[in-house]
């Protein structure tokens, strides 16, 4: 059977190489901005009224996902409203 010590500085060196990994996969989300948005999200961005909200989705012009009783919106969808491609 063999054994192996593991030492102080073995911890150490592994706890900075977890440290950098994590630090590198936080890193490389950060600057994204969110896919899916809330109802009150789209109302603030949009600077719109609830019951307008209910007519885009009502009349096909805004998409939504609705999981749970909240009702999601694709910034993608969004940003093609607005620039008048739907």
């Amino acid at each position: 059977m063999n054994l192996e010590v593991i030492t102080k500085d073995d911890l150490k060196e592994f706890k900075n190489e977890l440290i950098a990994e994590i630090r590198r996969l936080m890193g490389s989300h950060q600057g994204q901005s969110k896919q899916w948005l809330k109802s009150n999200e789209v109302r603030k961005l949009l600077n719109i009224s609830p019951g307008t909200l209910q007519n885009l989705r009502v009349n096909g012009t805004l998409r939504y996902t609705k999981i749970g009783g909240i009702m999601y919106y694709k910034l993608e969808d969004i940003n093609q409203v607005l620039e008048g491609k739907k």
